[in-house]
């Protein structure tokens, strides 16, 4: 039996993505951890963001999805430049995804994760949220796909960069 929510099993999904990799002062980044719904037993991590809707421009995509997935609540224009880019390949759902994805590195310091703004859907497939350095994120296998360790990498370089733009390191 299928979910009514989901497109029909094998169907090809091509989709632009805006994504937020929340940065922390000690360079850990926020994920949330969640599954396929039709593969719960295999969990994973991925990063914060989603499909970007008719009329919208990639930051307002990003800070809808931040507000909505973690409730932290961010402008568009506070977002800065885009951090990286990338097109991936996966399976969700039962139906192959060709994904073009935009991240968004941001500076937080101490926040509250919500996810009361979340679509049922996401509210039954992701079960928590968690803060990681790349390294210790790469080293459980755990992350939804294997772009995300360098992805966490890029995060923190960017978010270093623009606490300290002289140097580029604390001093």
């Amino acid at each position: 039996m299928s979910d009514p929510r989901l497109p029909p099993p094998g169907t090809l999904i091509r989709r632009t993505t805006a994504r937020v990799l929340p940065v922390r002062p000690d360079n850990k980044v926020l994920l949330l951890h969640g599954w396929d719904p039709v593969k719960p037993e295999t969990p994973y991590w991925f990063t914060i963001g989603g499909a970007v809707e008719a009329g919208e421009t990639l930051p307002e995509a990003a800070s809808r999805e931040l507000r909505e997935e973690v409730g932290i609540t961010l402008p568009p224009e506070l977002l800065g430049d885009p951090v990286a880019t990338n097109v991936i390949e996966f399976e969700w759902g039962g139906c192959p995804i060709i994904q073009t994805q935009t991240f968004f590195a941001v500076d937080v310091d101490t926040v509250e994760v919500s996810f009361a703004n979340q679509e049922q859907l996401e509210l039954e497939t992701i079960s928590a949220h968690g803060w990681w350095y790349a390294d210790d994120l790469e080293a459980t296998g755990q992350a939804a796909h294997v772009t995300i360790p360098n992805l966490l990498r890029t995060a923190v370089t960017a978010i270093t960069h623009r606490r300290y733009p002289t140097t580029g390191q604390a001093v």
